[in-house]
């Protein structure tokens, strides 16, 4: 332990040259804390067969640890996997006009709750609700952080301490942990469920509607099916019940699909202004799945309903930024416009032909001079047309050691995200944007040791 005596001390370390310069970069404050932890670090495991470090050593150490606490793990990576909406790599990539409007909203003051016409304090969710009013006939919308949130908040303001009936064939669960029994409970709603596990009928929900029956929830599937002997009521049948005991009926679609996914040669995935149409009283969806914006859950329907839910306490803490607002503003006017399957990322890729996908795998192949190109399929994802997949064509590398070679492929810059088929690693073109295949070039040539 008497080696120890031969430390340095902090202010030692300070006095040399290195740390002024870790100082420079890093500050005085941050520098000093990275200087104790390695020193201390150097005291727990110190035993006699040790030396002790000196000072360059001991610095060069601090620096890392510098490194290391500042270094951004939140990071832009390229999606070579062909799933679409990629729940861990950040669902819908934004549009060009989306991030344009974002930048606008960075670099000073905005009018996010000011009336310009007025000059008087305004609405944040006047800045979409009109949009979302033209898109889907609904008579008002507010919009919230994400759809969990959305749905937590409209049973919290239409159904604390009453009754919300639900098919135990939508009791789903969705990845991250949302569960609709838990949301319903941490609501303060009591849930009711009805019929068993792949069989309800119309008349279940007859059976137990009573004064204290707040709502009709009908909850999309999103990631699962239910086939064979399956029976549950359609959102009309719902909805007719709903009138005829004067109990409004909420649809949680979940990925807020705005056009018809049919067109594209995938199932129809239930869309919002359908479940208007059909009389729903309140939807819910997301922002970024389907309708391809941001993060957001968008509440649209009745505005009587839409008025109450605006004024119960929870709207304030689960409220949209302003970052957010004005991409999906911009989102929602490209739906306006008709332009959304050329410039929306999401619904360009589910469009793209697989002649055009063959051509960019082709050109992979050949700046490569390695891998074989073969025919694959692509998936939806978030949530979105379980087992529906989109025909397309990988690039297939031949790598002795898939595993490692997709870890070699997450550490160069940027990282490129691909997956194993058939024991062999496969990149997708279809969710690898254009303007990024030569960095993803460059970082399969990085990972494969070839010559650029």
């Amino acid at each position: 332990m008497n080696k120890l005596r031969a430390l340095p001390s902090v202010e030692q370390l300070l006095q040399t040259r290195h740390a002024a310069e870790l100082i420079t970069v890093y500050g005085r404050s941050l520098t000093l804390t990275a200087i104790r932890c390695v020193l201390d670090d150097i005291r727990r495991s110190f035993n006699d067969n040790k030396t002790i470090p000196q000072r360059p050593a001991i610095l060069e150490l601090a620096e890392q640890k510098l490194e290391t606490w500042l270094e951004p793990t939140l990071l832009p990576v390229i999606n070579a996997t062909g799933v679409i909406l990629h729940t861990n790599l950040g669902r819908a990539p934004l549009s060009y006009a989306a991030l344009q409007a974002i930048s606008g909203m960075t670099t000073g003051y905005c009018s996010l709750e000011y009336c310009l016409n007025t000059g008087q304090r305004g609405e944040r969710s006047e800045h979409v609700e009109a949009l979302i009013k033209m898109l889907t006939g609904a008579e008002a919308a507010l919009v919230v952080n994400n759809n969990a949130g959305a749905i937590l908040l409209a049973l919290s303001a239409l159904a604390r301490r009453r009754e919300v009936i639900v098919s135990r064939t939508q009791l789903v669960t969705i990845g991250g942990g949302f569960r609709i029994p838990e949301i319903m409970r941490q609501s303060g709603a009591r849930l009711v469920e009805v019929g068993t596990t792949n069989q309800v009928q119309i008349e279940d929900y007859k059976g137990v509607i009573r004064n204290s029956t707040a709502l009709l929830l009908h909850v999309h599937h999103s990631n699962f099916k239910i086939i064979g002997f399956a029976e549950e009521p359609s959102l009309s049948e719902l909805v007719e019940l709903g009138k005829q005991y004067e109990i409004p009926v909420i649809d949680d679609l979940g990925s807020g699909a705005l056009l018809d996914t049919a067109r594209f040669g995938l199932a129809h995935e239930p869309m919002i202004q359908e479940s208007l149409a059909a009389g729903a009283s309140l939807v819910c969806f997301s922002g970024d799945k389907l309708l391809g914006g941001p993060q957001a859950g968008i509440l649209a329907g009745r505005a009587d309903l839409i008025q109450k839910i605006k004024r119960h306490p929870l709207a304030r803490p689960l409220r949209a930024d302003k970052l957010c607002l004005a991409a999906l503003s911009a989102t929602l006017i490209h739906y306006l416009k008709d332009e959304a399957e050329r410039e929306i990322p999401v619904w360009r890729m589910i469009s793209t032909r697989p002649e055009e996908l063959k051509a960019r795998a082709i050109h992979w192949r050949n700046m490569l001079q390695t891998g074989e190109v073969i025919a694959g399929q692509s998936t939806i994802g978030g949530g979105s047309l379980p087992g529906e997949t989109l025909p397309t064509f990988l690039l297939e590398l031949p790598v002795k050691q898939p595993d490692r070679f997709l870890k070699r492929l997450r550490e160069v810059k940027p990282p490129i995200i691909a997956r194993i088929l058939n024991n062999r690693v496969v990149l997708d073109p279809r969710t690898v944007t254009p303007d990024q295949e030569g960095a993803l070039l460059v970082g399969l040539q990085n990972a494969l040791g070839l010559k650029s």
